[in-house]
């Protein structure tokens, strides 16, 4: 994994709100190095939001604004119900 990768692992997992941690560190371990450089500049972009935003539009709570409603964030989403898959 490349250094920028390996800043947005670290600051995935370090957000303060558990369960965005839980589910953009997980992401980030697991599937950011498959990522193409559009969708690491939409990942580093909802680093940037807030996390309650960031929650509410992962578990569409809330509508994402267009700017956030990308590819990327859909991939995370899925990746929420890979998680709670039993092993």
């Amino acid at each position: 994994m490349d250094d920028r990768r390996k800043k947005l692992q670290f600051r995935a997992w370090r957000r303060g709100f558990r369960e965005i941690d839980l589910i953009l560190g997980g992401f980030a371990d697991r599937k950011l190095d498959l990522l193409d450089e559009t969708a690491v500049d939409a990942f580093e972009r909802l680093l940037d939001a807030s996390d309650q935003d960031v929650y509410e539009w992962i578990t569409e709570q809330a509508p994402a604004p267009a700017e956030h409603n990308t590819p990327t964030l859909a991939l995370i989403r899925a990746f929420r119900f890979e998680m709670s898959k039993p092993a």
